[in-house]
């Protein structure tokens, strides 16, 4: 491997001996300190374990065990990682992708801690209604007790259950389940044979029942206990009661609503949660009028707006209206000292403003929800928070900061890492973006492939030299000219005319998406793309199909999660093609490690079936459920199929040893003598898939599955892999192959979410050569891009913009990318007549 001599001196340098993390193998490289370093490589060489598996849990481990046990008992600790020896490693600070829990609470202001200032602000510069006392800044804040609305907790919005919500049609009856808020099964018709008893007919129409009775049903606080005869009609119970006949058993009615606030609150069932929270419908709090504080703190003002106001102004605008206060001209005269409270805080505000206006995050507001930022918004957002802080002597761990970033947007990126580095940092940066790799100082290219085949080091040095090194990947892309990815000339085969579309910054929005090609959204970050597509396109056109959204699978209060406008507009034209949506996004496919490549695709329940047809399991009559480790009947005992024991050790991290039974295998021992055809069921989990499609070839069942993965690139995963590993790019691959799996159907639209993300040029090829293989079969790919290569090689690009927030939300642009790349008001124009150029 190629190792040219960083800086001399001990302390210029990072030096790693041994790392084995993941699948790296015993790697050795040295590394300079204060410079911009990019680890590349293919998508699952092993960047990411040598940078944070590796560099960053190391530093973190080092640090923390430089204060009290007691405190870092309190902290998220990474854990140890396999090397022998790390010497020159400073502090480091990692800034990930990963959004954190997804909550109404959590904003753009709080994350930046630009809110706590604006509090202190709006506390000791603000304009006071007479008479009223001082407010202390936590009393401005939705999230304390001292600040939140009394009446909506500082949520903004009050919900409750109402007839409509409860009752969607009015034309059935009650046994026909008019209350669709009562529970299913048995919870239910007890409900309705309790009414019956009651003397309420339930075969009339629910709209026909007179209005006291209906309120009563759903809305009463009492609860009635009476006899029940079940599946007597009215006639029948009345009879029953006169003759006194012994009931089935005595019955307790409870409201519609009754069952759904008092279901929500105690439930311990995220399902249940989600069911009947679809009954509960929300209204700006009347107290608050929906701005989440106490009337007296919403009375004080500064520049004529009220707090929850003020946060609602982009971060552009709020740094118009702070640059009188920080000049020093209000309060001058009559208040002196709010007037030097004012200059000071308003000083610190522009700022803290002004360096995310040099990351292109002007558009953004104050209040805006982290749940509804893109990855490459929020992590924006924490690099600005680092800039500010001015640490110097650090080395700050990245994961992909170009993510989900517009080429015109990733030049200020660079400006911003240019200054971290130039106040003294180091800069680690795990990386795909071919421009920020140009900019490094130094590369650590891993590979030369993924998994198995990849965790070495093929060459550390400066960028240059990667042009010597013949099993870089890498290589191809940063010198060679590679061509542009390959056209296909299609022409739309009809256009889905969406008309009035509105979704955030997309306002009133007309435009056509073409059918049966290849098209792209582009924009600058904020232009409204994921407006348009992955949100707006979505849900009308689910909605028109009969297919609901994705399912949130996150077991969160469905309250806390902020409330989103419903998209308002229609589908004019173009449905008559349309047969299917399919959306392949970046979610994680599985929150826990008992998910797996091979149960989320399906074909783990193919395998467990062929293990219990060999004829040792069927002498032990083994059905197929003895071979999921996730039942008690074949897994180990000790771990419960987990294949690992957690040992607490307080002060430290927690450390996870192979199950002293199994010793990793997750199986008992009597269900490990199951072989097939020389493997047990525990090493055909061990297998990569291209090793599984081997050894199943002869098995259509396994082998659909297997072939799909390999075709996008994913060969090199274990089966048995958790899916917690997984990156958001791997996962949507998967996702994106589950599907490629099906038996191929016409009149598919599938709608991506920036794809490329998390991959390597050589592996957006493959991606490529998949989605317009989709395209070919007769389908519509529409996918929300960044990457100009992708673009290039499309059919259609409809470009958003002109600008971020309410600059953007209109179409700039749209045609074939020749005719795009052509238009002057387009910002993306440039970068796509480069890419077409190759």
């Amino acid at each position: 491997m190629p190792q040219p001599e960083p800086p001399s001196g001990p302390i210029d340098r990072v030096r790693v001996r041994g790392a084995r993390e993941h699948n790296l193998k015993d790697v050795d490289v040295e590394i300079p300190r204060d410079a911009l370093v990019v680890f590349t490589g293919v998508s699952g060489s092993g960047k990411s374990s040598l940078a944070f598996g590796t560099l960053f849990a190391e530093a973190q481990r080092r640090y923390l065990d430089s204060i009290s046990p007691y405190a870092r008992r309190l902290i998220d600790q990474a854990g140890v990682p396999q090397v022998d020896a790390i010497e020159g490693l400073p502090p480091a600070v990692a800034l990930q992708q990963a959004r954190g829990t997804p909550t109404a609470r959590s904003s753009v202001g709080s994350l930046t801690t630009i809110s706590n200032s604006l509090r202190m602000l709006y506390s000791r510069a603000g304009d006071y209604p007479p008479g009223q006392a001082i407010i202390y800044a936590d009393g401005f804040s939705p999230n304390t007790p001292a600040g939140a609305c009394p009446t909506c907790h500082g949520l903004g919005r009050i919900y409750d259950a109402t007839e409509a919500s409860m009752v969607p049609d009015r034309n059935l009856t009650i046994r026909e389940r008019a209350v669709a808020a009562w529970p299913g099964a048995w919870h239910g018709q007890n409900q309705r044979d309790i009414l019956t008893t009651l003397g309420i007919d339930v075969d009339v129409p629910w709209r026909r029942l007179p209005k006291k009775t209906r309120d009563w049903i759903l809305f009463t606080d009492e609860q009635p206990v009476v006899p029940v005869y079940p599946g007597f009609g009215l006639d029948e119970v009345r009879r029953a009661l006169r003759k006194k006949a012994e009931p089935a058993y005595m019955g307790t009615f409870t409201s519609a609503r009754r069952h759904v606030l008092h279901t929500f609150a105690n439930t311990q069932s995220p399902q249940q949660k989600k069911r009947v929270a679809q009954y509960l419908v929300g209204a700006d709090c009347p107290q608050c009028g929906g701005k989440r504080l106490r009337r007296e703190a919403l009375s004080v003002t500064f520049a004529g707006l009220d707090i929850a106001e003020f946060s609602q102004r982009p971060l552009d605008e709020i740094a118009a209206l702070l640059a009188p206060a920080a000049a020093g001209r209000t309060h001058a005269r009559a208040h002196p000292e709010q007037a030097l409270a004012a200059q000071r805080i308003a000083e610190d505000l522009l700022a803290r403003i002004a360096v995310l206006q040099d990351l292109g995050l002007g558009y953004l507001t104050l209040a805006r929800a982290t749940p509804t930022l893109s990855p490459g918004e929020l992590q924006r957002l924490r690099l600005g928070t680092q800039i500010r802080s001015q640490l110097f002597g650090v080395v700050y761990v990245m994961d992909e900061p170009s993510a989900g970033l517009h080429p015109a947007d990733a030049q200020a990126l660079l400006r911003a890492l240019d200054r971290l580095k130039a106040a003294g940092n180091s800069l680690f940066v795990v990386e795909h973006e071919i421009d920020v790799i140009r900019h490094a100082d130094w590369i650590v290219d891993v590979g030369p492939a993924a998994g198995e085949q990849g965790g070495r080091v093929l060459y550390s040095g400066p960028p240059e030299g990667l042009a010597q090194v013949e099993a870089s990947a890498t290589r191809r892309y940063l010198f060679a000219g590679h061509a542009p990815l390959q056209r296909r000339a299609r022409e739309p085969t009809g256009w889905l005319q969406l008309r009035g579309i509105v979704r955030n910054n997309v306002r009133g929005l007309d435009v056509d998406l073409p059918l049966g090609v290849f098209a792209t959204v582009t924009g600058i970050s904020g232009s409204g793309k994921s407006s348009l597509a992955s949100q707006a396109l979505v849900e009308l056109l689910g909605a028109r199909l009969g297919q609901g959204g994705d399912a949130d699978e996150t077991p969160l209060d469905p309250l806390e999660r902020g409330v989103e406008a419903p998209v308002e507009g229609r589908i004019e034209g173009g449905l008559e093609a349309v047969r299917r949506l399919v959306r392949v996004d970046q979610k994680p496919i599985g929150r826990t490690p008992r998910s797996n490549l091979a149960t989320y695709t399906g074909l783990f329940d193919h395998v467990r079936k062929l293990f219990a047809a060999t004829p040792a399991a069927r002498r032990r009559r083994y059905d197929a459920g003895h071979f999921s480790f996730n039942v008690a009947k074949g897994r180990c005992a000790t771990c419960e199929g987990e294949g690992f024991v957690s040992v607490e050790l307080l002060f430290m991290p927690s450390v996870y040893a192979p199950c002293p039974t199994c010793h990793g295998s997750r199986y008992d021992a009597k269900t490990l003598e199951i072989e097939l055809r020389g493997r047990n069921i525990a090493q055909v989990l061990g297998m990569t898939v291209a090793e599984a499609a081997d050894f199943f070839a002869g098995d259509a069942a396994v082998t659909r599955p297997l072939q799909a993965l390999l075709e996008v690139g994913l060969g090199y995963l274990r089966l048995g892999q958790p899916a917690t590993e997984f990156s958001g790019g791997e996962a949507q691959r998967i996702k994106l192959a589950s599907e490629l799996q099906r038996a191929h159907r016409r009149g598919t639209v599938y709608v991506l979410d920036e794809p490329t993300t998390g991959l390597h040029p050589s592996d957006v090829d493959t991606l490529m050569a998949q989605l317009h293989g989709l395209v070919d079969a007769g389908n519509t790919v529409i996918a929300v891009e960044h990457d100009m290569r992708v673009a290039a090689a499309s059919d259609w690009v409809v470009d958003m913009g002109p600008g971020a927030g309410d600059a953007g939300g209109q179409v700039v642009a749209a045609g074939t990318p020749e005719a795009v790349a052509r238009h002057r008001g387009s910002r993306t124009a440039p970068f796509l007549r480069q890419a077409l150029r190759g």
